[in-house]
């Protein structure tokens, strides 16, 4: 059973979910990764919490560029610990 997620998380998760609705659509599809980056950081805020979510998400932003290829990225699973945070 997953845990709650933190209200820190869920602010972030607004915030993606802001940037998805509302900027997204205006600077068109970019993302070279399945799933989208901003899947991908709703993804790993709910299932790692809001610190190390944010680091994961932090880190395929940063792999988003141009020299590289993309392709299937997914979360990696919440282990214990990351969950009862």
């Amino acid at each position: 059973m997953a845990s709650p997620v933190s209200p820190l998380a869920w602010l972030a998760i607004g915030l993606v979910y802001f940037y998805r609705w509302v900027i997204s659509p205006l600077i068109g599809p970019r993302c070279r990764f399945n799933p989208t980056c901003s899947l991908y950081a709703i993804e790993a805020l709910k299932a790692h919490g809001f610190v190390k979510g944010c680091w994961l998400s932090g880190k395929r932003l940063l792999k988003c560029h141009p020299l590289n290829e993309g392709g299937f990225d997914p979360v990696p699973p919440a282990q214990k610990q990351d969950r009862d945070k």
